[in-house]
């Protein structure tokens, strides 16, 4: 875990990360986790350095949106049971804080990231992989996909990452409980039921089509993109009264922008806008 950083440099189409692959087209950062042999699990570093690219992103104007998928066929089998649970058994109370604080930060991070976040999920998705996927903003799925939040598997509680904050939120509290007291898989086709997943499509399309949906935000007004994340996430915690007048402030924010006054003289001349970003 006090493994070297890998610095994130700017701007993010020249970052060369360690532990997963990473390509920017046209404002979308596709991240590639690559262990295809054991299903793309995660380990200390990918952890961090996971958390250090989403918390960069703040900083680079060229990016727009991000897509998350897994190589070979799988999303992410979760924390490495070797790399990560074996070592976890040996530590110490402050060990073992200090790792569940680190595991959070990516959530913390995902949730920050002002770009909006896509997870492409196929094949195997559990633990602390189905994580990363609930943290994402929109997720969408390839037939035979399967999503388990299994901590119970292994001893320990369904409150892992955010899970018992956001997963209720996502699905509703029943069906969370379920989730996370029985550590099943859920289908793909119950995760699109349920709200999890968006769509569902075959799995040679799942990553074209969350990167199809990426460019289609990506051409959309990137301020008021990222007010609309921002928003989602402040206005858990505020009354309805509250998240009104602060929606209020923030649309008012937006109406000062050029894409907002582009978007008025595209409609008057029957025109469709062609957003900026500013």
């Amino acid at each position: 875990m006090n493994t070297p950083a890998n610095p994130v440099t700017l701007p993010l189409s020249q970052y060369q990360p360690k532990n997963f692959l990473l390509a920017v087209t046209e404002g979308v950062a596709t991240v590639t986790l690559n262990r295809p042999e054991r299903k793309n699990p995660l380990t200390f570093e990918s952890y961090r350095e996971l958390t250090d690219f989403f918390r960069a992103c703040a900083f680079d104007e060229d990016v727009k949106t991000v897509v998350v998928a897994g190589a070979g066929g799988n999303f992410s089998s979760g924390g490495d049971v070797f790399e990560i649970i074996g070592p976890l058994v040996k530590m110490d109370t402050k060990g073992l804080t200090g790792f569940t604080r680190m595991t959070g930060d990516l959530v913390k991070a995902m949730r920050a990231c002002p770009q909006p976040i896509i997870a492409a999920v196929e094949g195997i998705c559990a633990g602390a992989g189905a994580i990363v996927a609930m943290a994402s903003d929109i997720r969408v799925a390839a037939t035979g996909a399967k999503v388990a939040f299994l901590f119970n598997k292994v001893g320990l509680a369904g409150c892992d990452m955010g899970a018992c904050a956001i997963l209720p939120r996502i699905i509703g509290q029943s069906r969370a409980s379920e989730l996370l007291y029985t550590g099943r898989f859920m289908s793909a086709e119950e995760g699109e039921r349920w709200g999890f997943f968006s769509r569902i499509v075959a799995p040679d399309q799942v990553l074209a089509q969350a990167q199809s949906l990426a460019k289609e935000i990506t051409a959309g007004p990137t301020f008021a993109n990222t007010m609309t994340k921002r928003m989602l996430a402040m206005e858990w915690a505020m009354s309805v009264e509250e998240a009104i007048e602060a929606e209020a402030i923030a649309q008012a924010l937006c109406m000062t922008t050029a894409d907002f006054a582009r978007a008025f003289e595209a409609f008057a001349n029957k025109a469709k806008p062609v957003f900026q970003g500013n």
